[in-house]
């Protein structure tokens, strides 16, 4: 039965736009599986709605709510004013189709879903709560959005609900300098460059707080505008008074928005669960169908499963297990507890472990306790070292360890027999880096199973492999999340700052998870066909990974410092050089500046502005404007060196290592789809090899004394690779001969004999055969060799002309793609393409991913099965594996022993396809050797 709204009410209104484009940028793009419609925001946009739900039970819940959405783009606001919102970007193609589905989620949840056409949510927002408020009840506005703090005070705050944060009056006074009833005469002053509003040319936020407290209100500001001592505010004031008095018009909400329906017509009322589990079918939400099922006490929907392979287990797979409870959760304190979990980790023969520790760099993170897994449901914590308080903010906090707590030597001790033992498996979400932990503290850990590279065997290219990710994909749980326990930001603490109670519910749960993902994952292998990728290619590279992670390489900090400074002069000499060319001089390192002298002052064409109302000059744009003009070129290398210096020079040096005086990376094994390792703090990846200044900074990488760098690098294998599979004959023979194959192409596409051959048109052709590995179009190759679009244009056609197998291969490829949601390499694994059906723009990121996904991952597991088969072949030779480096493998060796060393470790590199996969084409290694990288490469 309805009540009428009034006091002893509390009305919430959603702001849905917030909801949209906060799920829209916080997530991966997500297709229906059944017709590639884009759902990534409707699926965001449910959860949050489901989250809100969840979190808004009790007796504080709302009796009253709806979801406030914008309806068209034209409001009387554009009648006042129509440059207003004109900077707005368009919405994103694949945006658009799914904005009237969150109407749909809205009403299938039971939401009151509420627009009106000619005006704003926020001036329905702005009804809604004066009407409330004037009716005795209270209101919470969720939304984060500055405007609505107008509305603040008098029974009526707002939630930003993605922080937890309540916003009272008290919040917008620190937010704005004044209290709500002034925020719109210090918006009036200050303006709006993501709406368009003008305000007062040169007055910010603060100056028209100051304003406001010293007169009282905007107009008798502008009344006594001619007071003021600053000349250019006083002019400014006085000049601008009717674009001040308009953008306060702008910016104060319509109170009087008419209303085609009531406040108690926004009565809560329950989802009817057979309209929402129909939405959520529709729309093949399968983990949140369940979720939801399981909170109304009802049936989930049967969805059919329309996905990739490998995606998720057969529901008559679905294992029933107790339900995921951290308060079950045991403590292990004494040893005769830890020898009850010993013994029935001997009895299992498996065992998930984590480990909890102080940081995330493996070489410094000091360890803090061990979880255990054996059953679904069982699993323990043994805090080692925790401390008395809670860290940051806590009078009480000191080193002291805390109470009950078992030695870490003695716990070590007990387990270390356990984890060498090879008839125990022992089963970790990223094992390396736990494997490293205890490699520190003299403990092997072998034999290993990864749910991380497991999930990646079986799902790569559909979704990221992180456990919270797999935990609520595959078994429909958040875990705890971390931030609960250390916070965020200046006042985070440590893991050994968590009270014991509160660790050992996260810590165990995150090894219960674990064991409940390898009880899925280990099956599924096997069901699709990845067996091979997993046990030959990501299992066995682990203690190969941590072991050269854990060598490390040295760098010489003097020799980073000089180029630091090297580079300094250069860019001042840049900076000289682009002023120049500007006529005036300007901040090179700011987009805005810049923006300005390339497209208001030099008049070039191609000027796009942004939210902010400042012109696009990322790369992109710099790099087609440099086909036609100097100064961005100039720019461009400024900026390369800025990157250069911050990111390598400068920032290499805080990564030395105290203890070891060397630099450790990080290789995440399972970051890109297509097998290729990436490498992070630092990363030692994407140092430019192609640039005199790039090849330098390898200088700072050196050998001990006594040492030499060797550096073996696969030729070309990539285009030897493409040869291979794409059948092309004239490639294939070139590659035999040992030709030149860049002017090989050059001779064949610009019939230029090769003893005529320039560098010149080398160079086109190089680009051309690599930027066709990566699927480049006519702008990609004008901006790579600064030339004209239709020139570019011109080589690549005229490339397909000469080389059809090319053309047929990459039409084939896509054609795979779209008929099976996948491509594979020649070694079997499996690069899932889900976006391969997607319109617009992305249709074409998708293509040219899946063509070069085959190619550039049969190249990384060539290089994985080197590195694989590497520690056995160089066993009792003086030397070490330090890095990888795409087709590149560096190793530290005793000088003298270098030769012998090159002759083995090319012999495994140039052989490791074999027997898997026998290739039409050599593979050639090339090695060089030096006091650092920059000599050996």
């Amino acid at each position: 039965m309805t009540t009428q709204f009034g006091k002893g009410c509390h009305l919430h209104l959603i702001d849905g736009s917030a909801f949209i484009f906060r799920a829209y940028h916080a997530l991966p793009p997500l297709t229906r599986k059944s017709d590639g419609l884009p759902i990534g925001a409707v699926s965001g946009f449910c959860n949050m709605l489901q989250r809100y739900i969840d979190d808004h039970a009790g007796p504080d819940a709302p009796t009253h709510v709806a979801v406030i959405f914008d309806k068209g783009s034209h409001t009387f606001r554009n009648d006042l004013y129509p440059e207003y919102k004109a900077n707005r970007e368009a919405m994103p193609e694949d945006l658009r189709p799914q904005m009237p589905l969150t109407r749909e989620a809205t009403k299938a949840f039971n939401i009151a879903c509420k627009e009106i056409e000619g005006f704003e949510a926020d001036d329905i927002i702005a009804t809604l709560a004066c009407q409330a408020r004037d009716a005795g009840g209270r209101v919470t506005i969720i939304s984060s959005d500055k405007d609505l703090m107008q509305l603040v005070g008098g029974g009526v705050e707002m939630l930003d609900a993605m922080k937890n944060k309540r916003i009272d009056v008290e919040g917008v006074e620190e937010k704005f300098g004044v209290g709500p009833d002034r925020v719109v005469d210090v918006q009036a002053l200050a303006g709006d460059s993501v709406d368009n509003v003008p305000g007062a040319p040169g007055i910010g936020i603060k100056t028209a707080a100051l304003l406001i407290n010293e007169f009282g209100d905007l107009e008798t500001l502008l009344d006594r505008a001619p007071e003021i001592t600053q000349p250019k505010r006083r002019e400014t004031l006085i000049e601008k008074r009717a674009q001040i008095e308009l953008s306060k018009k702008l910016v104060t909400l319509d109170c009087n928005t008419p209303l085609d329906f009531t406040l108690d017509d926004l009565e809560v009322k329950d989802p009817e669960p057979e309209t929402l589990l129909g939405f959520l079918a529709e729309m093949e939400f399968r983990t949140l169908s369940k979720r939801i099922a399981d909170a109304l006490g009802a049936e989930p929907p049967v969805i059919p499963d329309t996905s990739p392979a490998g995606a998720n287990p057969p529901e008559a797979d679905a294992p029933k297990w107790p339900s995921i409870d951290p308060e079950k959760y045991e403590r292990v304190s004494d040893m005769a507890a830890l020898q009850v979990w010993i013994d029935r980790i001997n009895a299992r023969g498996y065992v998930a472990v984590d480990t909890e520790t102080t940081s995330l760099d493996e070489m410094q993170a000091e360890l803090v306790g061990i979880s255990l897994a054996v059953e679904p449901g069982q699993a323990c914590y043994i805090p080692l070292t925790h401390k008395e308080g809670e860290g940051a903010g806590d009078l009480f906090a000191t080193d002291t360890l805390a109470a009950a707590q078992l030695g870490t030597d003695e716990v070590l001790d007990a387990l270390k027999p356990v984890f060498a033992d090879a008839s125990v498996l022992k089963i970790g979400q990223n094992m390396k880096y736990d494997a490293k932990i205890f490699a520190r503290h003299g403990v092997e850990v072998t034999p290993i199973d990864d749910t991380m590279l497991m999930s990646y065997a079986l799902n790569a290219g559909i979704h990221n492999h992180g456990m919270d990710a797999l935990s609520e994909r595959y078994l429909s749980h958040d875990p705890i999340p971390i931030k609960s326990l250390l916070g965020s930001g200046k006042s985070a603490i440590t893991f050994d700052r968590v009270p014991i109670d509160e660790a050992v519910k996260y810590a165990a749960e995150d090894a219960d998870i674990t064991l409940r993902l390898w009880h899925i994952f280990k099956p599924q292998l096997h069901r699709e066909k990845v067996t091979t990728v997993y046990e030959t290619l990501e299992r066995p590279l682990v203690p190969v990974l941590a072991q050269m992670e854990m060598n490390g390489v040295k760098v010489d900090r003097e020799t980073l410092s000089r180029m630091s400074n090297a580079f300094a002069q250069k860019m001042a000499g840049l900076e000289a050089e682009i002023h120049e060319l500007a006529g005036r001089t300007f901040n090179v390192g700011s987009p805005k500046q810049l923006g300005e002298i390339l497209f208001d002052e030099m008049g070039l064409e191609g000027g796009k502005k942004g939210k902010t109302g400042a012109y696009a000059t990322g790369a992109d744009v710099l790099e087609d404007l440099a086909t036609e003009h100097e100064l961005p070129a100039r720019v461009l290398d400024w900026r390369q060196l800025s990157k250069l210096k911050s990111t390598y020079t400068d920032a290499l040096q805080d990564h030395i290592n105290p203890e070891t005086g060397r630099v450790h990376t990080s290789y995440m094994q399972a970051g890109a789809s297509t097998g290729r390792l990436a490498s992070t703090d630092p990363n030692l990846q994407n140092i430019p090899v192609r640039s005199e200044e790039g090849r330098r900074i390898r200088e700072a990488f050196v050998a001990e004394p006594g040492n030499v760098l060797v550096s073996l690098d696969y030729s070309q294998i990539e285009l030897r690779i493409l040869a291979h599979v794409a059948g092309i004959d004239a490639l294939k023979q070139a590659f035999r001969e040992g030709q030149d194959i860049h002017a090989m192409t050059a001779s064949e596409m610009f019939d230029v004999p090769l003893d005529e051959m320039t560098p010149e048109v080398r160079r086109k052709a190089k680009a051309i055969n690599f930027g066709v590995i990566y699927g480049i179009s006519g702008f990609g190759l004008a901006r790579n060799l600064r030339i004209p679009r239709g020139e570019a244009q011109g080589f690549i056609d005229r490339y397909f002309e000469r080389f059809p197998g090319i053309k047929t291969y990459m039409d084939d490829t896509v054609s795979f793609a779209k008929e099976h949601g996948f491509v594979q390499t020649l070694f079997g694994r499996k690069i899932h393409t889900p976006e391969i059906a997607a319109k617009g723009p992305r249709a074409g990121f998708a293509k040219r991913a899946a063509i070069n996904a085959p190619i550039q991952g049969t190249a990384a597991d060539v290089i994985r099965r080197a590195m694989i088969r590497m520690p056995d072949a160089i066993k009792g030779q003086p030397c070490r594996m330090l890095l990888q480096v795409h087709d590149e493998l560096i190793f530290e060796v005793q000088e003298g022993a270098q030769d012998k060393l090159i002759a083995t470790a090319r012999d495994i590199m140039q052989g490791a396809a074999d027997p898997a996969v026998h290739l039409d084409v050599p593979l050639i290694v090339d090695a060089g050797q030096g006091a650092n990288w920059a000599e050996a490469h």
